[in-house]
């Protein structure tokens, strides 16, 4: 029976396990132990890699079950006294007559079984691995505790795992602080679990309704407690001196996960000498370009949370000490800090939040903007940049704070390097949905914006016609005006022509947002509407890629859409031509594209619809719609027949 079922395995799940699986399974059983070494170091070569293989030899009941727990006797055998295990791994790993090189091996593959999913990790912990992974660490042979130690490492950092497993037995955690000083391994392990599962306990009501403060319901210290009052910080600290990176980094993380809202820790850390040098001193020098981006960050980790403790001042002189010439602890720190935050809340809109509501985060990055350090305000608006990502923050607390006001200063003659961060940022700010869009225009946004689409600047001139394009959209006419006026007639078909696709599909994009509405379409292609023809005409033409052709039609489509713009369309011959090629085109995006030009312009409930309707059917246009209305492209079988209708109403 497998450890993570409670009946019987079912046919249907016997019928997935392959034989060779069954196969590693039953060679644990022979009674020859060089065998089974085999066995279990042919099971290791197995699973690597191979989530199924992990999946299946767990089914096979690979792992057994059993309810003991973590007997804290330095005796192994006291665990097993009146269980009734069968020759599987865990039982391997426990048992005293099993070689060295057999337990050491049975930890090697559990370990490699805890990498694969979730569920094997749920597996294991059914089965009750971490007591016998922490027995095997009372092990005197130093290979055999690394490499219990690696499995634990890979299971405590899974999320299933809860991290107070580690804490239930007292004995535990001074028995790791012991281990630190085996080895390199023991170290980097140690602390990285130390990491995982450090967690701060938060104050929560307990259900007294009469209490005027909330309490903290929990059963015993928090766990930076426990592992502060075991001696984490002296024992961890010396390991930021260490010649192994993945060492260095995993100590300070402890640090970061040690010091976050406990003045306790940061108090302490501030008085930690390592080689002659203070701990504060250490994290500023980790800050360095020279160092790893994540080692930058870890420690820009610990220094804001100690400053936030009031362990440190931006300006003390402790952390000056000992830093090259033009490092600028104030400016780095905040500098570190924001790139921090930047970094954190780029893709995740729940840590965005978070950041947000930290208390005066946001007068933080606002002032930021306006720092006299280049380093500092490009930081600032990365940050800014980051969080501008969320829908819901753009709509309360960039607007609360008038981000855009300071936003639009650091666009004045600012360096390149920050314009692009800048501009992107106004992106965000220029989207619908956003209410600083209307005051943005208002200060005249719409002439800086056009001149970054003439920069030399590949990323500004995208971000400037990326803004634009934002502007554009549902925007009333006296806004398209602006838009075409500032940019000039020349400057918009040059972009039209710009080498870089990324420009020219932002130049489409706009364009296309111009000629919207019916109103605006007819008006933009009174004044416009040779060069725009003639733009299309030579898009359609060129050597481009279905997305740029396919917003190109979309285009035409609009124009198609237009009262009296329409007759652009119709009175060229060879635009014509060119929508009848793109309705047999082998994509079918760029067939439907051109699909919607043609519905637009036979629309009988539109002035002049049945001379149009007998052009386009003279050219062959009828004949092609039927043949697509039998096309397996279901959208392009409807919109045919949609099409065909118009002709028969």
């Amino acid at each position: 029976m497998a450890c993570v079922l409670e009946t019987p395995l079912r046919m249907s799940v016997l019928s997935e396990v392959t034989a060779s699986s069954r196969h590693y399974v039953d060679r644990l059983f022979d009674p020859d132990p060089q065998k089974v070494l085999q066995g279990v170091i042919d099971m290791k070569n197995a699973v690597i890699g191979n989530n199924k293989q992990k999946a299946n030899l767990i089914v096979l009941g690979a792992v057994p079950r059993h309810g003991s727990s973590w007997n804290t006797s330095r005796t192994p055998s006291s665990t097993l006294k009146g269980l009734s295990y069968h020759p599987m791994l865990l039982y391997l790993l426990q048992q005293e007559t099993s070689s060295t090189e057999l337990r050491t091996e049975c930890a090697v593959v559990l370990g490699s079984l805890a990498m694969g999913t979730e569920n094997n990790v749920k597996s294991l912990l059914d089965c009750h691995i971490i007591p016998a992974l922490l027995q095997g660490l009372l092990s005197p042979e130093l290979k055999f505790i690394e490499a219990c130690l690696r499995c634990l490492r890979t299971i405590f950092t899974s999320p299933v795992t809860p991290e107070e497993l580690l804490y239930t037995d007292a004995t535990v955690i001074p028995h790791l602080m012991a281990l630190l000083s085996r080895s390199r391994y023991t170290q980097e392990y140690i602390c990285q679990i130390f990491s995982h599962c450090c967690k701060l306990r938060h104050w929560h009501s307990c259900g007294f309704k009469s209490s005027p403060q909330p309490l903290l319901c929990a059963n015993g210290p928090d766990h930076q407690t426990i592992l502060f009052n075991h001696g984490a910080v002296q024992n961890i600290a010396h390991l930021l001196s260490s010649t192994s990176y993945k060492v260095r980094m995993q100590a300070l993380k402890c640090f970061s996960v040690l010091a976050f809202e406990n003045p306790q820790v940061s108090m302490t850390l501030v008085n930690v000498l390592v080689d002659g040098e203070l701990l504060p001193q250490i994290f500023v020098k980790m800050l360095q370009r020279d160092k790893p981006i994540e080692m930058q960050l870890t420690s820009a980790k610990c220094l804001t949370y100690m400053c936030r403790a009031g362990a440190i001042q931006t300006d003390d002189n402790c952390i000056v000490l000992k830093l090259d010439h033009d490092l600028k602890h104030a400016h780095e720190l905040r500098q570190a800090a924001f790139k921090l935050y930047a970094s954190l809340g780029a893709n995740d809109e729940d840590i965005r939040k978070k950041i947000i509501e930290t208390e005066n985060m946001m007068d933080r990055i606002v002032n930021g903007l306006s720092e006299s350090s280049i380093k500092v305000r490009l930081s600032a608006v990365r940050c800014l940049h980051s969080l501008s990502r969320s829908v819901q923050q753009l709509r309360t607390s960039f607007q609360d704070h008038a981000v855009w006001k300071p936003l639009m200063k650091v666009l004045q003659n600012a360096p390149d390097e920050v314009l692009v961060v800048a501009s992107s940022t106004l992106c965000n700010l220029l989207l619908e949905f956003s209410p600083s869009k209307e005051p943005i225009l208002e200060s005249g946004a719409i002439e800086l914006l056009c001149s970054l689409t003439q920069s030399e600047n590949l990323a500004l001139r995208v971000n400037g016609i990326w803004a634009l394009m934002n502007m554009a959209f549902q925007a009333e006419q006296k806004i398209k005006a602006d838009i075409l006026q500032g940019l000039s007639t020349e400057q918009l078909f040059q972009l039209l022509s710009d080498s870089d696709v990324n420009v020219l599909m932002k130049t489409l994009g706009l364009l296309r947002n111009l000629l919207s509405t019916r109103p605006h379409i007819d008006q933009i292609m009174s004044s416009h509407g040779k060069q725009i023809m003639q733009a299309v005409t030579l898009i359609l033409e060129g050597e481009h890629n279905i997305e740029v052709k396919e917003q190109t039609l979309c285009i035409l489509a609009n124009i198609a859409d237009g009262t009296t713009a329409k007759e652009l369309i119709m009175t060229n011959d060879d635009i014509l031509q060119k929508i009848k090629y793109y309705m047999s085109h082998s994509n079918a995006k760029l067939q439907l594209a051109a699909m919607f030009c043609i519905s637009n312009l036979i629309w009988n409930e539109e002035e002049g619809s049945q001379e149009r309707q007998d052009k386009l059917r003279d050219i062959g246009i009828v004949d092609i719609l039927h043949k697509l209305s039998q096309s397996s492209d279901p959208n392009l079988c409807d919109k045919a027949k949609t099409a065909l209708q118009q002709y028969l109403a």
